[in-house]
């Protein structure tokens, strides 16, 4: 069905309700607004910087210290001065989530909190000490999506006590589990306006995430799907049925596909459209790509098929430098949970740099802008860069459903 200008323009013009408004007006409204983004990764590196860091042997090819990370980002961008606070990392995002006020805010958290000291036999493992989880907490998180391929980086253990230190500090997580039935659970979350949002968290191994990593009744880790089939959206489908209620928001959070490139491959689009048309999935929120991909919104929900990195300690690694793995989006979302739709969604643009977060320049907010309403038009959305060097996403006019 053609996207007509009457819808178009609802849609926009709803914007005044969006996630610019506090909190008050958008409960008075009904809107449940959410903040999402992709991989924030406080391990290794980040994790040095912080009041207490592990024990920095790593075991990667390359290099032998998480150290050597600190060490290649002072090169780049200056001197870090460590110790730093618990907030630091998160930066100028900070203000932006005090300013917008979402109900909830979610993130693939895509590191072990252990002490566990034996890391699995895959090269590059990422930790943080439990002692500097506080970082998480820094920025209230409500929940840490947890299927991804470095949660079990230190093995079982590993996986254990990141559940238990985020559970501690009452953060929800979803995604991995003690069992399978917990790892394949939704956290619930509130929304100001009383309504819920539930997030299911799945990972597929297109994203590296090994399949013995599955949780099964008697081991804890992932919450994996086989494959991109139609029967697995089917099993989706059904845990989804088994939580909700009829006016719930449903976030399914996927790890998935390539670090790098913007294809989207067929069978990942396929996916998202059956997790909206058959497991009545409200918002598709992607991650494992180290930089953003282009975002669909299929009969009204929105499909960001990756969201790249948030924060990372890549900075001064050489390689894939035309994707600006350096520029982070926030995802503010507001939807309406009586029509469950897509109501806005805008992304204030920041860099990495000392691995903190600072509001993007115009230019790079408008090469941002310009890529992704590149990728858009495949998808049948437009981009547009509005003030605060902030994007805002809307369905193009002559999208179909």
């Amino acid at each position: 069905m053609v996207v007509g200008r009457r819808r178009f323009m609802t849609l926009a013009g709803s914007a005044a309700l969006g996630a610019l408004a506090p909190t008050s007006t958008r409960a008075r409204h009904g809107l449940v607004s959410l903040f999402l983004c992709g991989d924030v990764m406080t391990g290794r590196g980040v994790d040095q910087v912080l009041p207490h860091p592990s024990d920095p042997r790593i075991y990667e090819p390359y290099a032998k210290s998480a150290l050597d990370y600190v060490r290649l980002a002072e090169t780049k961008n200056g001197p870090i001065a460590k110790p730093v606070g618990y907030s630091y990392v998160w930066g100028d995002a900070l203000g932006e989530l005090e300013r917008r006020a979402p109900d909830v805010r979610v993130i693939n958290l895509e590191t072990s909190i252990t002490k566990y000291d034996e890391p699995a036999p895959k090269g590059i493992n990422y930790r943080m000490s439990p002692e500097n989880a506080r970082c998480i907490s820094a920025a209230r998180i409500d929940c840490c999506v947890l299927a991804n391929n470095h949660i079990l980086d230190w093995g079982s253990a590993g996986c254990v006590e990141t559940l238990e230190t985020l559970h501690g500090m009452h953060v929800k997580t979803a995604g991995a589990g003690h069992e399978s039935a917990r790892a394949a659970a939704p956290a619930i979350l509130q929304a100001a306006s009383g309504f819920r949002i539930l997030v299911f968290g799945l990972g597929s191994v297109t994203s590296g995430i090994p399949a013995s990593w599955a949780a099964t009744v008697t081991k804890p880790g992932v919450h994996l799907l086989p494959d991109l089939s139609e029967k697995s959206a089917r099993s989706v489908a059904q845990q989804v049925r088994a939580s909700r209620r009829s006016t719930d928001i449903v976030v399914a959070s996927i790890h998935w596909g390539s670090n790098w490139g913007y294809r989207i491959p067929k069978e990942h689009r396929a996916f998202a459209h059956r997790l909206i048309d058959e497991a009545e999935v409200d918002i598709v929120h992607g991650h494992s790509s180290h930089h953003p991909r282009g975002i669909e919104i299929y009969r009204g929900k929105p499909i960001l098929y990756g969201c790249g990195d948030f924060i990372n300690d890549y900075e001064g690694i050489r390689g894939h430098e035309s994707y600006r793995g350096d520029l982070s989006l926030m995802y503010f979302l507001a939807m309406d949970p009586n029509t469950r739709k897509l109501v806005h969604l805008e992304m204030p643009a920041f860099q990495i740099e000392r691995f903190r977060l600072k509001h993007a320049s115009k230019t790079d907010a408008q090469w941002l802008c310009d890529t992704l309403a590149r990728e858009g038009r495949k998808l049948g959305t437009t981009v547009a860069l509005i003030k605060d060097n902030t994007l805002r996403v809307l369905p193009d006019r002559g999208s179909r459903d």
